[in-house]
C-alpha cells in the first residue's frame, strides 16, 4: 500500500479505531492531519498535524490548506443498544450534520483521490438478524440485503452513504468513494462491551452478562483499520463494503475467552425482554475485490487488550466540564456571540459566564450564567478563586481597559489555582494604559510611535489631539484642534496629553499572542467609519511593511493573547503606532472571520494544548465588517 507522501485527513482520528489507523498510515509515510474532540496523545510524533475540537466548526479554507488527497472518515457518536432521548440532537450534529459539512468542503476539493467512510452494519433490516427466541447459527448479511436502520446512528450513517452515491453521480471522475459497513468493533481505550468487562475483572468485580445466547461479529479495531487502509489503497474498491471478522461468536464465547485469562471469573446471567441478534458480516465481496481477510480472533485480541488496561495511564485527559468567565460584558453581543462559538468549536464541555456590576445589562441574556459582580476594588483574590471553583470557571476573558491591571495584576495567583486569564503582563498592560510611557518605551525601542508629550510646548505643529493619558479616552477626545482650542480642552481633562494632528488612515491591527511570545496571526484593518473610537465599517487588507512592524512591536513586549494595535498611515505612507490595547476590540470579530482564531486560540492554550500546529490561515480577499443594532425575539 503506497501511502508514502500522501496527505490523508482523519476525522475521529483519536478514537479507538482512529488511533489504529493513525499509526499505520503514519507508519506508511503519509502525511496526516488529524481532528478529533479528544486532546492530542501525548505520544504521537509531532509530524501529525492535530486539531482538537468539534470539526462542526473547522474553517473550509483550514481543511483545503491542507489539500487532502485521502478522507477517512470516522468521527461519530454512538449510544449503546438502545439510545437514549437526548440522543437526539447529539446523533444531528455530530453524525448527520458533521458528515454533509465535512463533505461540502471536500467535494469540489482539488487533489482529492478517495473518500472511506465508516459506516455500519445497522443500517440492514433487523429482521434479517433479530430474533424473539435464541438462534444456533447466525445470519450472514449481503451487501445487497434489504436495508431499515434500526436506530439513529444507523439512520445517519445511511444518509451519508445516499450522499456519498449522490456526488459519485457528479464527481466519480475525480475521486472515489467507498463506505464500510463495520460490525462489532472492539480494542484498546474503547468503551465497547468487551474493554469495559476487562476494566471490572480487573478489579476483581463481578459481572452481569445480558442474553448471553446472542451472536455478534466482533472485529478487533486494529483489523477494522487495516481493512479501512486497504479499500482506501486499492482503486478498485467503490461502493459499499462488509467490514467484519466473517465469524460470529455467542456472548457466552466471549466470557469463556475472558475466563481463560481470568480463572476467577464471577458472572450472573440476566434474560433481557429484548430480540436475541444473530449476525455476522458476509466478506465474499471484500476478499473478492481485496484479497484479504481481518486475521485477530477472540483468543488474541482480550490478552492484548488486557495488557493495554494493566499499563494504560488512567492520568489520562477525562471529559470535565467547565466555564469560560467573559467579564464586563454590558452590551458586548457580538464578542460574546463569538466566545460561545469558540467554545462550540473546542467542544461540548465548555459554558459561557458573563459578569458584570449591571444586573440588567443586555449581555446577561446571551450566556449561560450570569454573575453579579462586585467592583473589582471590593473584590479580593480568595473571593474570585472560591467563585471560580464553585463555578467550574478554568478561563476568563477581560474585556473594558479599566478593568485590565486587576485582571494582570491577579493572572499569576489565578494561575497557580489552574485558571488562565488572557492578559498580558502587569508591567505591559500599564505601559499600554500610559499613553505617554507608551511613546516614551517605544521610541526607546525604535518604533515609530506618534509624538506624545504632557506640555503642548513640546510640539512644533499648527494642529493637535488632546486626549487623556490613561485608559480609554475616545469620547473626551479632541481632534485637529489649534493651539489655543487644544490648550482650553486640555482644561476639560484629568491628565491630558497632546499629539500632533496627522492626516491619512486610521488602521485597527489584530494580534493573537501565543503562551510562547510568538505572535500568532495578524490582521490590519482599515476604518472607514468610526463612532465613539469603535469601528462601524472596517475592511482588512494586507500590507506587508506594516505586518511586519507590529510583529516586531508584539515581541518587543511581553503580550499574551488578543491585543489591538492603533496605527495611522499618513499622505507619504509612513507609519505612527498611536496605542496598544490589551483586549479584544469592538470590532475583532472582523479579525476572527479573517482567520484569528483567538478566542479558540486561548480556551486551547487554558487546557495546556500546543497550538503551534494551528495555522492562522487568512481569506485571500478583503472582509468588510459592518456593525449595526439587531432586535432579537427571546
Amino acid at each position: 500500500m503506497n501511502f508514502k507522501n500522501k496527505r490523508v485527513f482523519i476525522s475521529g482520528g483519536n478514537g479507538v479505531i482512529g488511533k489504529e489507523l493513525t499509526r499505520k498510515l503514519h507508519d506508511l509515510g503519509a502525511v496526516v492531519m488529524v481532528g478529533d474532540l479528544k486532546p492530542r496523545p501525548i505520544d504521537w510524533p509531532s509530524d501529525i498535524r492535530y486539531r482538537q475540537g468539534d470539526l462542526n466548526y473547522i474553517p473550509a479554507r483550514e481543511l483545503l490548506d491542507f489539500k487532502p488527497q485521502f478522507f477517512f472518515h470516522l468521527a461519530a457518536t454512538f449510544e449503546r443498544s438502545v439510545e437514549n432521548y437526548d440522543f437526539w440532537e447529539e446523533n444531528y450534529q455530530h453524525n448527520v450534520n458533521l458528515s454533509n459539512y465535512l463533505m461540502t468542503i471536500l467535494k469540489d476539493a482539488p487533489g482529492l483521490e478517495k473518500v472511506i467512510f465508516a459506516s455500519s452494519y445497522l443500517i440492514y433490516h433487523p429482521e434479517l438478524y433479530q430474533f424473539e427466541n435464541p438462534q444456533t447459527t447466525p445470519v450472514s448479511l449481503k451487501e445487497t440485503d434489504p436495508i431499515l436502520p434500526r436506530n439513529l446512528t444507523g439512520v445517519a450513517k445511511l444518509n451519508h452513504e445516499i450522499e456519498l452515491r449522490f456526488l459519485n453521480d457528479f464527481k466519480r471522475t475525480q475521486y472515489k468513494s467507498v463506505s464500510a459497513r463495520i460490525y462489532r468493533s472492539f480494542g484498546k481505550n474503547s468503551r465497547d462491551i468487551i474493554s469495559r468487562w476487562i476494566r471490572m475483572l480487573l478489579k476483581n468485580e463481578p459481572l452481569t452478562v445480558y442474553s448471553k445466547e446472542g451472536i455478534f461479529d466482533y472485529i478487533y479495531a486494529g483489523d477494522v483499520a487495516e481493512g479501512l487502509l486497504r479499500l482506501g489503497a486499492n482503486i478498485d474498491a467503490e461502493g459499499i463494503y462488509n467490514l467484519g471478522s466473517g465469524k460470529s461468536r455467542s456472548i457466552a464465547d466471549v466470557i469463556e475467552v475472558l475466563r481463560q485469562n481470568f480463572p476467577d471469573l464471577q458472572s450472573t446471567g440476566i434474560t433481557e425482554d429484548i430480540p436475541y441478534e444473530a449476525s455476522q458480516a458476509d466478506m465474499s465481496l471484500f476478499k473478492k475485490t481485496i484479497g484479504w481477510k481481518p486475521p485477530t480472533t477472540l483468543e488474541k485480541a482480550i490478552p492484548m487488550i488486557i495488557e493495554f488496561e494493566k499499563n494504560r495511564n488512567n492520568s489520562a485527559h477525562v471529559s470535565e466540564e467547565q466555564t469560560v468567565l467573559v467579564t464586563s460584558i454590558s452590551k458586548k453581543v457580538p464578542l460574546l456571540k463569538a466566545v460561545r462559538n469558540a467554545t462550540s468549536k473546542y467542544g461540548p464541555e465548555i459554558s459561557v459566564a458573563g459578569g458584570d456590576i449591571n444586573d440588567q445589562c443586555i449581555g446577561r441574556y446571551f450566556v449561560d450564567k450570569f454573575w453579579l459582580m462586585p467592583r473589582l476594588s471590593n473584590l479580593s483574590i480568595a473571593e474570585l478563586k472560591a467563585y471560580c471553583n464553585a463555578n467550574n470557571i478554568r478561563s476568563i476573558i477581560p474585556t473594558r481597559d479599566g478593568e485590565l491591571a486587576f485582571w494582570a495584576q491577579s493572572k499569576e495567583a489565578l494561575a497557580k489555582s489552574g485558571i488562565s486569564i488572557m492578559i498580558s503582563t502587569p508591567e505591559t498592560v500599564d505601559f499600554c494604559l500610559d499613553k505617554l510611557r507608551f511613546f516614551q518605551e517605544c521610541s526607546d525601542k525604535g518604533f515609530p510611535a506618534i509624538s506624545t508629550y504632557n506640555s503642548i510646548d513640546n510640539l512644533d505643529f499648527d494642529q493637535f489631539v488632546v486626549k487623556e493619558r490613561f485608559g480609554a479616552g475616545a469620547l473626551s477626545i479632541g481632534l485637529n484642534l489649534d493651539k489655543e482650542s487644544a490648550t482650553n480642552h486640555a482644561k476639560t481633562l484629568e491628565s491630558p496629553i497632546f499629539q500632533p494632528f496627522i492626516k491619512g488612515t486610521e488602521i485597527s491591527i489584530d494580534l493573537y499572542i501565543d503562551k510562547n511570545s510568538a505572535v500568532k496571526g495578524c490582521v490590519p484593518r482599515i476604518r472607514q467609519l468610526i463612532v465613539n473610537g469603535e469601528s462601524q465599517v472596517t475592511t482588512t487588507y494586507q500590507n506587508e511593511k506594516l505586518e511586519a512592524l507590529c510583529r516586531s512591536f508584539a515581541s518587543a513586549f511581553a503580550f499574551y493573547g488578543h491585543i489591538i494595535l492603533q496605527v495611522m498611515e499618513d499622505d507619504s505612507g509612513n507609519f505612527h503606532l498611536i496605542e496598544c490595547n490589551c483586549r479584544f476590540g469592538g470590532a475583532s470579530t472582523t479579525a476572527l472571520a479573517a482567520g484569528l482564531d483567538s478566542f479558540y486560540w486561548f480556551l486551547l492554550e487554558a487546557n495546556d494544548v500546543d497550538i503551534s500546529e494551528y495555522a492562522f490561515i487568512r481569506p485571500t480577499k478583503p472582509i468588510t465588517q459592518i456593525r449595526f443594532p439587531e432586535d432579537i425575539i427571546l
